[in-house]
């Protein structure tokens, strides 16, 4: 398995570990704008085999910002399935915020989340320190609402050392995985 900055050959793997995976959908040439404009915010994580796209984080930053400061935002994180648990969303999202923090200079990061994603809610307020700010009613198109979350990125110890303790889970996660001679995972029959 590979974490590495997303690239414009990764758009298709990236659109569909979102179709796959999430409700809120994008065209290719929104990923596009991304990669182009911004391309040291999003991330990708790959298979053993490096051709499969398992997971991404898709970040900007705000071209312009309400509140007058710079800041990123997080469009859209995704792990497929059978690789979540793995500490891979987490990896990708520190990643990304260093990447806006250093490449960009963003002082904060935002993102939304629906209130029934129990799983993200806990990755982003519990694992990455992101704070509640608002509850944006009807924020999605099914009229689910949607927690604004920021997160403040001018200090960024804590993030390196999260980096490096996702790196030892990672490792240990990945040595686990039961892949075939192409690289693909092998499902547990438990």
């Amino acid at each position: 398995m590979d974490i590495r900055p997303a690239t414009v050959y990764d758009l298709p793997g990236m659109q569909n570990a979102n179709l796959t995976n999430l409700p809120e959908n994008y065209v290719l040439t929104y990923y596009l704008y991304h990669a182009l404009t911004w391309p040291q915010a999003s991330y990708v994580a790959t298979d053993a085999s490096g051709r499969r796209i398992v997971g991404y984080v898709l970040a900007k930053m705000e071209e312009d910002p309400k509140d007058g400061i710079e800041h990123g935002h997080v469009t859209s994180l995704s792990v497929m399935r059978t690789y979540r648990r793995m500490g891979i969303a987490a990896k990708l999202m520190r990643l990304s915020l260093r990447g806006l923090a250093e490449c960009y200079n963003a002082k904060y990061v935002s993102l939304h989340v629906r209130k029934s994603n129990r799983a993200a809610l806990h990755l982003y307020r519990d694992t990455l320190k992101f704070e509640v700010t608002d509850i944006e009613k009807s924020y999605y198109a099914d009229g689910e609402d949607a927690y604004a979350m920021k997160k403040d990125l001018t200090e960024l110890e804590d993030i390196d050392a999260q980096v490096d303790e996702d790196d030892a889970y990672l490792i240990e996660a990945v040595q686990n995985l039961k892949l075939n001679e192409n690289g693909e995972l092998i499902k547990d029959s438990n």
